[in-house]
């Protein structure tokens, strides 16, 4: 069995924080929250790092991230490109925005032999998660259905407080596998509650300890043919309805092949508080983190000594 390779999805980080040169490291060697990430995946056992970029971004990126990661893991890079369709498919006139999480996994299927775990490249997820990510692909394969796993956070260590935050609310069954995962644009703490904002305007209490996901995920190859399956179908209908702003999403996916039956999606436990700069405000609060996680000794004072 090959070792699990780490998929980062870094395709948007350009336009979120206004051009790569702007990414704010988050301790004073110049690290940033993607560099915890990769270090915390090396020492649970991965050995390769695959980049999803834009391409105009490869140069940039390259000086800014890669050089230093290469040093430490052997690294791909994956341009998400917007003219990637099918055929008989082109990009609508206008279309800037790129197409979602799931077409960013479908174009790294020649940079992944095996089995694999995708992040996004701004969030912070803790070693616990990588740990048990790693452990379960390397002891699970695929029987007659995809044996497929998600990293589960409990919702109140998710939370910023400088505003809400985005998360899919998972359902489980009794055997701790994925039954429903619901998108949750706007979640967060008002007083003693949890709540999510409903369409019209209600808000509607979380309950603590409730599983939210943060698309850390963990696949077979087998994801790389329900894509190319699913996403002429995603294009056909989304081309009708909203061709400059629809997106081809992971959790839609795999709801589908869980649905059909066709996927078990195990659901591991992190118990580790999530970070990350959903707003310019969250800054100080992450590397204070940091700061604790190093004096707590989780991490080395200096990352890639």
């Amino acid at each position: 069995m090959k070792k699990p390779v780490l998929v980062v999805m870094a395709a948007g980080m350009g336009s979120r924080y206004g051009g790569l040169k702007q990414i704010d490291p988050v301790d004073e060697y110049g690290n940033i929250i993607m560099d915890f990430s990769i270090y915390d995946a090396k020492r649970a056992g991965f050995g390769k790092v695959v980049f999803i970029i834009k391409k105009e971004n490869e140069a940039d990126f390259k000086e800014a991230v890669g050089k230093r990661i290469e040093k430490q893991m052997e690294v791909s890079y994956v341009f998400q490109d917007l003219a990637k369709l099918p055929d008989g498919f082109s990009v609508p006139e206008g279309r800037v925005k790129p197409w979602g999480t799931a077409h960013a996994i479908l174009c790294c299927e020649e940079a992944v032999e095996g089995a694999f775990a995708v992040i996004n490249a701004d969030d912070f997820y803790g070693r616990e998660a990588f740990q048990v990510m790693y452990d379960y692909l390397t002891s699970h394969e695929d029987d007659e259905k995809y044996q497929f796993a998600m990293v589960g956070y409990q919702v109140e260590n998710t939370l910023t407080e400088n505003g809400s935050v985005a998360r899919g609310v998972c359902s489980l069954d009794e055997e701790g596998r994925l039954l429903t995962i619901t998108e949750r644009t706007k979640i967060w703490r008002q007083g003693v509650q949890i709540v999510y904002a409903e369409e019209d305007g209600s808000n509607v209490p979380i309950p603590e300890g409730t599983l939210v996901s943060m698309n850390l995920w963990g696949f077979s190859r087998g994801i790389f043919k329900e894509l190319s399956l699913r996403f002429p179908a995603f294009l056909n209908k989304t081309l009708r309805e909203n061709p400059l702003k629809g997106e081809f999403y992971i959790p839609t996916v795999v709801s589908g092949l869980i649905e059909e039956g066709r996927a078990a999606v195990q659901v591991l436990h992190s118990h580790d508080k999530w970070f990350g700069v959903t707003y310019r405000e969250d800054k100080p609060s992450v590397t204070q983190a940091v700061r604790r996680q190093k004096a707590k000794g989780v991490y080395a004072e200096k990352l890639w000594e």
